[in-house]
């Protein structure tokens, strides 16, 4: 079994150093989020990540789920494990007092989410579902469906899902065909399949939420016509206690890759008279709605990312202090562990350096949505929402990919043994394929960023952030020790900068723009990578300031070699970007 203690050193610095900590428990709603307080609450919550969950990881990944009839059975410590993560109040951590969440800053909420992730990413995908449930329920809801449905879900009494995709209708959701066929009294019958539901079905809780896209009867084609239902597996009955079992039936779950603790589920609806749901928000409009849900969830398939990329390092660097193999190349020395040859120390400062990296994204972006939301003075909140819209397509798209990356490469420290299931590093690896996949593939999020963030608004957004990074390079220009680390990220801006410029020069070369989306996507990513390592070496020398410190010069060397070995990739993606996308273009499809 994989230990796992969660790295609070490295969160806290990037909570108070670079997310802004202090500036966020100043908003309104945010006063309760002290650093002393945040503290607690990591400390806490990494104990039960390391004590509770972590141990059941590899139990769920060899007993996965089954079905049972209609019934799925959960692996064994599942149930005991989510009535602790619920009687704890874990799941309310950010969500709205007024609904009986503690109304912490999302900032808080994010290294918890990450601790989960980490420990066991096939249990922590059930509660993450109530969280964006909550989010969608609190934009679309009526008060009545608020005070119906809400308690329970803040509290995980209930669970929740996400109901999107059919067998025809994958990120093509103008497809879906599921319908809802209004019932006297202002409720609604809805008939048809959903694939691909996480718990859909289980008997965790006793009663699951679901949020399903259907088309009413007048609906117009398209994603303009979908409309959102929530739909409970039990109706309530007279005292809003789950009742009578509505017409919604588990016909199956899918055999993995991964997350096998995580049932994924075929819900058939109506096949006996129609499944009894309630329209959430406005006809036609659900679409809107349930992206708040996506939104939520593809930051959180973000925070996988690095969670699991965190899990892999932790693992690949314990072996390597271990493992005793071959001798020192310079002097000779037998009985070395291999973290003294040179490539498995590169593969290691190469994993932490873009773990930090994406950390500070991450964190930062989980603050940008407190000052969106939050901050009294709406020229800074709109600055904040508008950066969380550019990013997030790198936040989840980039972030999966790197922390893919970075289970590969614990395989590879682990040399032979990564490649056998007992040592426990495989799992990390196929846990972590589908994050680049579900909640949007790489892809869809490459062409939202090129198309609906970057050249709708003429890259405005783009250029804003731009700017954020050349003041941080100024910084570095001026900074007794940092100088050397001014100039690459000098590049990046100019890079992201030209690159701005001949995307809007070839706006009309679609299909070679679209060709090259995943590059910029990636290329965004580094470059907002290497902005952030060096807002850390900044804060880490000005905490040195106070005394020397192997830990912040470790960070100050991290930003380095992020700076060596990751920045310069920012140029090759460049260059795909720019001349690819034609060859693609015209390379006959009958030639592959």
């Amino acid at each position: 079994m994989l230990d796992y203690q969660a790295p609070l050193r490295d969160m806290q610095f990037i909570l108070e150093e670079l997310a802004g900590l202090e500036r966020i428990g100043e908003l309104p709603g945010g006063e309760d989020a002290s650093p002393d307080l945040v503290s607690a609450v990591l400390e806490e919550a990494g104990k039960f990540a390391a004590g509770v969950l972590a141990p059941l990881n590899p139990v769920g990944d060899r007993q996965g789920c089954r079905l049972e009839g209609e019934r799925v059975v959960t692996p064994e410590g599942w149930q005991a494990a989510y009535d602790r993560f619920r009687e704890a109040g874990w799941i309310g951590l950010s969500l709205p007092p007024e609904h009986g969440g503690q109304g912490l800053p999302k900032l808080a909420s994010a290294p918890v989410w990450e601790m989960w992730f980490a420990s066991n990413m096939a249990f922590a995908m059930l509660p993450q579902l109530n969280v964006g449930q909550t989010e969608a329920l609190m934009i679309a809801a009526s008060e009545t469906q608020k005070a119906t449905w809400l308690a329970k879900i803040v509290s995980g009494e209930w669970a929740a899902t996400m109901n999107l995709t059919e067998p025809q209708a994958g990120s093509d959701l103008a497809a879906t065909r599921m319908r809802a066929e209004p019932e006297p009294g202002g409720a609604y019958r809805l008939f048809g399949q959903k694939i691909f539901i996480s718990y859909g079905e289980h008997e965790l809780t006793p009663n699951i939420v679901h949020l399903v896209l259907a088309r009413l009867p007048d609906a117009p084609p398209g994603v303009k016509g979908l409309s959102l239902f929530l739909v409970p597996k039990y109706l309530l009955d007279d005292q809003g206690e789950p009742g009578q079992r509505n017409d919604i039936r588990c016909i199956a779950i899918e055999h993995k890759m991964g997350i096998h603790g995580s049932p994924t589920c075929t819900l058939s609806y109506g096949d006996d008279g129609g499944a009894l749901g309630y329209l959430v928000g406005k006809p036609h409009q659900g679409l809107a709605t349930m992206f708040v849900m996506m939104n939520e969830a593809r930051f959180n398939v973000g925070i996988q990312g690095v969670a699991l990329g965190e899990r892999a390092y932790q693992a690949a660097l314990n072996y390597a202090r271990e493992r005793v193999q071959g001798r020192d190349i310079v002097t000779g020395e037998v009985g070395l562990p291999i973290l003294a040859h040179p490539d498995v120390k590169r593969m290691l400062v190469s994993m932490r350096a873009r773990l930090m990296a994406m950390r500070g994204l991450l964190y930062t972006a989980a603050g940008w949505f407190d000052l969106a939301r939050h901050h009294p003075e709406a020229e800074v909140a709109d600055k904040h929402r508008r950066y969380i819209d550019l990013l997030m397509p790198v936040a989840k798209g980039w972030c999966t990919e790197v922390g893919n990356d970075l289970c590969d490469e614990a395989i590879q420290v682990f040399g032979g043994m990564g490649f056998v299931e007992e040592t426990g590093v495989a799992q990390l690896f196929r846990d972590a394929r589908v994050t680049t996949i579900y909640e949007g593939t790489t892809g869809i999020q490459a062409n939202d960023l090129l198309g609906r963030k970057i050249l709708r608004e003429d890259a405005a957004t783009l250029r804003e952030l731009i700017g954020d990074i050349r003041e941080t390079a100024t910084q570095l220009d001026a900074h007794a020790t940092l100088g050397d680390l001014a100039q690459p990220l000098h590049d990046q801006a100019t890079l992201l900068d030209a690159t701005a410029d001949w995307l809007l020069a070839h706006k009309a070369d679609t299909a070679e723009l679209y060709a090259g989306a995943v590059p910029l996507l990636h290329l965004l990513g580094i470059a907002c990578g290497a902005w952030q390592m060096a807002r850390l070496a900044l804060a880490a020398e000005a905490r040195r300031a106070d005394g020397d410190d192997d830990y912040l010069a470790g960070l100050s060397e991290l930003a380095r070699f992020y700076m060596a070995t990751q920045a310069p990739q920012a140029h090759a993606h460049t260059h795909t970007l720019r001349h690819a996308g034609g060859v693609l273009s015209r390379f006959p499809a009958a030639a592959l």
